[in-house]
């Protein structure tokens, strides 16, 4: 059975004016995701500036996320490092914090071998009970794992059950459908890709635009699930421009702008990010005019 079906929230992580975690802002945002439907929310993952936080932040925020979502909807912990003793740290912590998964981000840096891979995954996997998600997320990492590896790891590894694939790249998910003989759940990564990604059997999408518009990215996929796909479809193409200018900035820098400006926290960011560029927060703003998220 699927961790989740649908629209899962890769949620940021507000910050206060002293750059601190804004918890009363993390709730608000929380409910806000909850009430319109979101399927499940990940925590502590890109979007979330886990690169950013300390292990104490990290546990502090998964723990929080954990108890104030009250399994309302499952919560996936982003606990990946380029060090696999960090990996199981952090995992074994949101396992007993109550997360219902952990994602868990390839290897960066180090550029591990697909056998490297195989083990670094193997090795997390057999030190926790919790069903993992791998993401794969080449662009990021500089490490891409092969449609035959992830194959091998869900055949040998009973608790590797999905990836969250950012690849961009159709072919590979199909080649990847094709290895495992469908015998994994997957995940789209990308915003702009969710039709063509539910196409070839996902199970919904891991997504930046949830955080500003939850019930629709939801029902991207629930219309496509209940064989609407004119409207699933539709949907796709409204929020287009949009998911163009989530990503004209890295990400999240024009998430948090955009969740600024719709008054749920403030835009603080952890550097090395930075303020958005002004004319990109004025394509953002108009983007989210267009759709109707702001007046």
């Amino acid at each position: 059975m699927a961790i989740f079906t649908g629209a899962g929230v890769a949620i940021a992580t507000p910050f206060d004016d002293n750059y601190n975690i804004d918890y009363k802002s993390f709730g608000k945002l929380i409910d806000f995701q909850i009430e319109n439907k979101t399927d499940a929310i990940v925590v502590c993952g890109t979007t979330g500036e886990a690169s950013t936080l300390n292990h104490e932040e990290h546990l502090a925020a998964i723990r929080y996320c954990v108890n104030h979502v009250n399994k309302r909807v499952p919560v996936i912990a982003g606990t990946g490092s380029n060090d696999t003793r960090t990996a199981v740290f952090l995992t074994r912590k949101a396992e007993e914090a109550g997360a219902d998964a952990a994602l868990i981000v390839s290897p960066y840096y180090n550029k591990a071998t697909q056998k490297g891979l195989i083990e670094h995954y193997t090795y997390i996997a057999e030190r926790t009970s919790l069903p993992i998600i791998i993401y794969n997320i080449p662009g990021r990492t500089g490490c891409k794992i092969e449609s035959k590896t992830m194959a091998q790891l869900v055949k040998d590894v009973d608790n590797i059950v999905a990836i969250k694939d950012a690849t961009g790249d159709v072919t590979y998910t199909a080649q990847l459908m094709y290895d495992t003989q469908g015998d994994i759940d997957i995940y789209s990564g990308n915003d702009d890709m969710i039709v063509p990604m539910l196409s070839l059997g996902a199970k919904g999408v891991i997504s930046v635009l949830s955080n500003i518009a939850p019930e629709d990215t939801h029902n991207i996929c629930a219309e496509y699930f209940a064989g609407n796909t004119d409207k699933s479809r539709d949907l796709q193409i409204k929020y287009f421009e949009l998911i163009r200018a989530l990503f004209c900035e890295v990400n999240p820098i024009p998430v948090k702008k955009a969740l600024e400006l719709m008054g749920i926290c403030g835009g603080h960011l952890r550097r090395p990010l930075t303020e958005m560029e002004p004319e990109h927060t004025e394509r953002l703003r108009r983007a989210m005019i267009e759709t109707g998220i702001l007046a």
